[in-house]
């Protein structure tokens, strides 16, 4: 331990204050080294960096970084041994340009578990953060409650509980919060990221309330750590984590893009790369994906590399919810978020296959998620319909696809940020609700001349009148012939077929225009151009006036 002078040793000349100030920086050097070197080689055999090597991946380089309790703990918990920085790192420093404050747990330290002062170093981060609207970005590596102490951590009103009371104030307030798993995250703790506004988790994290040992003590479930809660499953199956990362320098790296996306770095043109001002393939390839009639499948993602610019695409719950693709891009530099459906057919780890262009329970969730963080940093929402409708059938009605899908409707009819509508395909049903059809308010609504609009598809509506029709023939109560009813049959899909024809549509005003394919792209910047420009205020205002 290096010694500081104490002052009455001190006679009084600059010379003993110098030597003082840099003793005190010599101990604080030894405080951020935080578990020493035996941590630090800990860390990198299990695939991880240390906390404060995550921070230089992070953070702007050759900004500055105020750190704050750097001496939390100092030689208060000394029958448990050293405590650095109470085993947390919490600082202000910028990510592109934008000021955040960031919580990252120091697994080197106790394996991140929270002491007393851990906790308190933690709220008063938080406190900061709100006060003054800074975006915060947790790094979570924590084995949580430090149990020894847990009757000084876990109850009060400014122990382990306030951090997430925290959380949900600070996300009602519209502080952007980014949680990175990046290691353990196990009981209590697991609410923190999950009340955060995007979540992040690297291969090899665990994300639990209770991990596989007590799992086994508390139900006699055998199960192991990654089945039970991590990155893959919680991607997958669980759909909790938005973006699954293979290690700590893509999951850093990924943070720095999502933060890029909020207003304060919006302001500064200096934030976008200028090699992302062209789409990564050309817009005429639109027509190798698609068909005149709307029945050749094709990836989502192919659609929307020749709209939005190239290296700018940040999928969000990309392997939950997998027919409707959901991110984060840029058009001409303006970040945007989407919502797209997908009609190719995919396979998940709970339901099984999916049909293309449906919308499932699993989609509608995550795209009102989606909706929902949109409006929560500003962005702007381009919903590229194809959609047949929701999903329907037993299994369907029992995974609450009513409730999932009055969830997205509800969350694109509050919206407030701007939304465009590109109907590219069908638009059928209550598909079309969901994915911001006129009656939902978007700014424009613009449609291919391949887009179909109807309550459902010509066919299943002939099928569905002569299925009608056939019964109450059969009941008797009004007698026609087989070939009345066929005759009838193809009456209903020649009307539809005529109605569902997109010109029928842009007549009656359903769409503001007829757009070509390999136009999407330069019309879309035109249109952010004006959706961007602020709303109009009034200032002049009178009361009763006397006449």
């Amino acid at each position: 331990m290096l010694r500081v002078m104490s002052r009455s040793s001190a006679p009084g000349t600059s010379e003993v204050l110098r030597a003082h100030c840099a003793a005190i920086a010599k101990e604080e050097a030894l405080l951020r080294e935080g578990g020493g070197k035996a941590g630090h080689e800990r860390q990198r055999k299990m695939g991880r960096l240390p906390v404060r090597e995550r921070l230089s991946h992070l953070l702007d380089k050759d900004s500055s970084f105020f750190e704050i309790g750097l001496w939390a703990a100092y030689k208060m918990y000394e029958q448990w041994g050293k405590i650095p920085a109470a085993g947390v790192v919490t600082g202000i420093g910028n990510v592109t340009g934008v000021p955040c404050m960031v919580i990252a747990n120091d697994a080197t330290v106790k394996a991140g578990a929270f002491f007393p002062q851990t906790t308190k170093k933690v709220i008063r981060a938080q406190r900061i953060a709100f006060e003054c609207s800074l975006p915060i970005i947790y790094l979570v590596d924590s084995a949580g409650v430090f149990l020894p102490m847990q009757d000084e951590i876990f109850p009060d009103e400014d122990d382990f509980g306030r951090i997430f009371r925290n959380n949900s104030v600070i996300s009602a307030a519209g502080i952007p919060q980014f949680a990175a798993i990046m290691g353990n995250c196990v009981a209590g703790g697991a609410y923190l990221p999950v009340l955060c506004d995007k979540i992040l988790m690297t291969k090899g994290s665990g994300l639990y309330l209770a991990g596989p040992s007590l799992v086994k003590a508390a139900i006699g479930q055998i199960v192991d750590a990654e089945e039970l809660g991590g990155a893959q499953m919680h991607a997958e199956i669980s759909g909790t984590v938005d973006f699954s990362e293979k290690d700590d320098p893509s999951c850093l790296k990924r943070l720095r893009s999502l933060v890029a996306l909020l207003p304060e770095a919006r302001e500064s043109t200096s934030n976008i790369p200028k090699e992302t001002s062209k789409p990564a393939k050309a817009p005429d390839t639109i027509y190798n994906l698609i068909s005149f009639d709307g029945q050749q499948n094709y990836d989502a993602r192919d659609l929307l590399a020749t709209i939005i610019d190239a290296n700018s695409m940040d999928e969000y719950k990309a392997d939950y919810g997998k027919t409707i693709v959901t991110l984060y891009a840029r058009i001409n530099g303006r970040p945007v978020g989407i919502v797209a459906n997908q009609r190719l057919q995919v396979r998940t780890k709970k339901e099984g296959i999916q049909m293309g262009g449906v919308i499932y329970s699993d989609s509608a969730d995550k795209a009102a998620r989606f909706v929902m963080d949109c409006n929560q940093t500003s962005l702007p929402i381009i919903f590229f319909q194809d959609v047949t409708g929701f999903m329907v059938g037993r299994d369907a009605e029992e995974s609450g696809i009513i409730r999932s899908g009055a969830k997205l409707v509800n969350a694109v009819s509050n919206s407030m940020v701007p939304k465009i509508t590109v109907v590219v395909g069908g638009s059928f049903g209550a598909g079309n609700y969901a994915m911001c059809g006129k009656a939902y308010d978007p700014r424009f609504i613009v449609a291919w001349p391949t887009a179909r609009y109807a309550v459902m598809g010509a066919a299943q509506a002939s099928d569905t009148v002569f299925a009608i029709l056939a019964r109450a023939r059969e009941r008797g109560d009004k007698k026609a012939a087989h070939e009345e009813l066929e005759e009838l049959r193809a009456k209903v899909k020649q009307s539809y077929e005529e109605q569902t024809d997109i010109r029928y549509g842009a007549a009656r005003g359903w769409v503001d225009a007829i757009i070509q394919p390999h136009e999407t792209r330069d019309i879309l910047i035109r249109l952010l151009g004006y959706v961007s420009r602020p709303m109009p205020k009034g200032h002049f205002h009178t009361g009763v006036i006397q006449v």
